[in-house]
């Protein structure tokens, strides 16, 4: 394990509980993630929970996640453990996949050495994603290593009947040391997909904006701010993610690095 993962699962006199924990322990391999955030229980550790870059992503092919979160649970009566991972585009995920496995919010929210949050918008953003449960069914994600340093979430909103499919949208600025996170909704699917393929405006805004007091006035200000948003070409669901040659270390601006 290297030294930005400095903790230990702590399994050797344990064995998989189940199955699916065997086969993830076979192809875990700590050597490339770096601990962005995590939590362990006290006072016997009987679980674990990590949110953490996979460095090793950036070795493969382009728009693959890159946020990887672990979820350890031990049976210390029965000399047992669970191991789970899931792979993000974006922390908030991660944790909301967390959450969702027992970790209190609270515990896995602050990330460490991690660019800021560029204004309140993404902060309010981030904590409905991360409280959200099963709120949030994933489509499809997408993340860029390149300049313009981007991250999106195509997602389903079950708890909307208007306008239910959402794109998160995360835009990193290196120079600043920031980055904004955005909701937008749409009425469909291929509604999305054409907005992640053109950028032709800014995000249409959720529904759900207009009924929360004073909040639809600073969601404008801030969506209307990120409307210059460059477009990545071909870097929407539809394009192909298989890159013309070998895989190769993209470059080391990347989202996390």
């Amino acid at each position: 394990m290297n030294d930005d993962f400095d903790f230990d699962f702590d399994l050797d006199e344990l064995a998989p509980a189940d199955p699916a924990s065997a086969e993830a322990v076979e192809r875990f391999w700590s050597g490339d993630l770096r601990a962005l955030s995590q939590h362990h229980t006290t006072p016997n550790g009987s679980h674990s929970f990590v949110v953490a870059h996979d460095q090793s992503v950036t070795w493969g092919v382009p728009g693959e996640p890159q946020v990887m979160a672990i979820a350890v649970a031990r049976d210390l009566s029965r000399f047992t453990f669970t191991l789970e991972t899931s792979y993000h585009a974006t922390v908030s995920f991660a944790q909301a996949w967390l959450v969702e496995r027992g970790c209190p919010p609270e515990k896995i929210a602050k990330i460490r050495d991690a660019v800021k949050p560029a204004d309140d918008l993404t902060l309010q953003v981030e904590r409905q994603i991360r409280g959200s449960g099963t709120r949030y069914e994933v489509l499809d994600t997408y993340t860029s290593d390149f300049d313009p340093s981007e991250t999106w979430t195509l997602a389903r909103d079950t708890q909307s009947s208007e306008a239910p499919i959402r794109v998160f949208h995360e835009m990193w600025d290196h120079a600043a040391g920031t980055y904004t996170m955005r909701e937008g909704a749409f009425a469909d699917v291929d509604a999305a997909r054409a907005w992640l393929d053109d950028r032709d405006g800014p995000l249409p805004e959720p529904p759900e904006y207009r009924y929360a007091e004073g909040a639809v006035f600073r969601a404008r200000a801030a969506l209307s701010r990120s409307a210059g948003t460059p477009a990545i070409p071909k870097a929407g669901v539809d394009a192909p993610r298989t890159p013309a040659a070998a895989p190769g270390r993209r470059p080391a601006q990347g989202r996390l690095l």
